[in-house]
């Protein structure tokens, strides 16, 4: 690994001199452990630690297949699905991984007793297989988590749509939190030439998540003028909804749970926000009943902070806990779109509210191919940021992912693999000095 990481910091490597590198026989790599895969079993969900159960381990090179390609990872990042895997909640990924190694002999390669996590990587390209003309050994990239195998029509005008879609390093092995990753040749993007390594590994599967979510047809096509309820706003996930609806001229009405994330949202731009845990906001009286006064209390505070008007669309992820009055506070005809459910996937909401308002429930999962270069393109010209507020090293990606899983965080928490320091990487160091305010806006967050 020390030649491969020499080459990277040498301002004068060539495609040539990344092609010769010797490739290590095995590498370092963050794993769950498909014998382990119980160890939790009778503990509540907020009980389970992942410190416990993600290791760093030395895993095999796994063999390379034609359209894929080896990426050294300087940096990745923890998502929300490395803290569903660490806890093997709501199933082990170990299912996932069964399931994918009987498509195919080459699928079987996923189908190990380790699982390598992670969906985000910042890193350079080692190697490429057979039939791969885009990218070449020395190519500086980012990857989006999107697996798919195309050979279906249902894909091909939406590759989400794809019956074999699947994310890579949750559904697939191989993943990103390691030195070396495996992935699709069509996963790869150029990396932003102004942003570190950290910073460049972060935004990838929540920018493009937020992107499909909110501006996309596909999602709540968010236009001008559109008043935006985000839940956890200065968050993985909501940070970027923040910066889309203020960069596309919507009026987001930040949910946050704490007055430090309600500053962040003030120094994002935000002017509407609301304080769940200062106000008060209890949407259920017991584990069995939700509270609609609660729902109206929330709507009346939401009219306070718009002019009287109703929102026309929720960015929803939290799910249980908020799904009801997320419906109740859209406005008529408006539009709720929801992906994960970090509080409980079994929502509940009074129909009353969705059909005789005329209002739309819209599923929405990461991003096809186009939605994520597009996501990618907006961080490459600085029209939206990083929102990395700290950053771990490989060993301590268990105390990461434990930190997002209490909800400890502030944006993105970023891991350094074979970068050896943070602050590595830039090669555009002019766009980087006309955004440096708003890139390090998470930092120490």
């Amino acid at each position: 690994m020390k030649e491969i990481l020499d080459a990277i910091l040498a301002p004068d490597s060539s495609a040539s001199d990344f092609a010769a590198l010797p490739l290590p026989e095995s590498y370092r790599a963050v794993t769950v452990r498909k014998d382990e895969a119980g160890m939790f079993e009778g503990l509540d969900a907020r009980e389970k630690d992942p410190r416990k159960s993600l290791h760093v381990d030395r895993v095999p090179l796994p063999e390379l297949g034609p359209g894929e390609a080896l990426v050294a990872v300087m940096a990745s990042s923890v998502n929300y699905n490395s803290v569903w895997t660490s806890i093997f909640e709501p199933v082990s990924t170990f299912a996932f991984l069964e399931r994918y190694g009987k498509l195919s002999p080459l699928t079987k390669r996923h189908d190990l007793p380790y699982h390598v996590i992670g969906s985000d990587l910042a890193g350079v390209v080692l190697r490429t297989g057979a039939g791969v003309n885009a990218w070449k050994p020395g190519d500086r990239v980012v990857a989006h988590c999107l697996s798919v195998e195309l050979e279906s029509a249902d894909g091909h005008n939406d590759t989400m749509l794809d019956p074999e879609q699947r994310i890579w390093g949750f559904e697939t092995n191989f993943g990103g939190l390691a030195e070396i990753a495996l992935v699709k040749s069509n996963q790869l993007m150029p990396k932003p030439a102004h942003l570190t390594w950290e910073e460049a590994a972060a935004p990838g599967l929540v920018n493009s998540t937020a992107y499909r979510q909110l501006v996309s047809r596909n999602g709540a096509g968010m236009k001008q003028g559109d008043n935006v309820l985000i839940w956890g706003a200065s968050g993985g996930l909501g940070s970027y909804a923040t910066q889309f609806a203020l960069a596309g001229g919507a009026n987001p009405i930040c949910v946050v749970s704490s007055p430090q994330k309600a500053e962040i949202c003030r120094r994002m731009g935000a002017e509407a926000i609301i304080d769940r845990n200062a106000e008060g906001y209890r949407f259920w009286k017991d584990d069995q009943h939700q509270d609609p006064r609660e729902w109206k209390r929330f709507g009346a505070r939401i009219r306070e902070l718009t002019g009287g008007e109703d929102v026309d669309i929720v960015f929803e992820h939290p799910g249980r806990e908020t799904f009801g009055a997320s419906v109740y506070v859209t406005r008529k005809g408006g539009t709720i779109v929801t992906c994960a459910s970090t509080s409980g996937y079994n929502h509940e909401y009074d129909n009353r509210y969705l059909w005789m308002s005329l209002k739309k429930i819209v599923g929405s999962h990461f991003a096809n191919y186009r939605e994520a270069w597009e996501a990618n393109r907006l961080i490459a010209k600085g029209k939206i940021h990083p929102t990395l507020s700290r950053t771990y090293t490989l060993e301590e990606t268990g105390q990461a992912a434990y930190d997002v899983h209490r909800n400890l965080h502030q944006g993105k928490v970023g891991v350094l693999a074979l970068a050896p320091e943070e602050g590595m990487g830039v090669t555009d160091p002019e766009l980087r000095a006309k955004h440096e305010s708003a890139i390090n806006l998470f930092r120490g967050a």
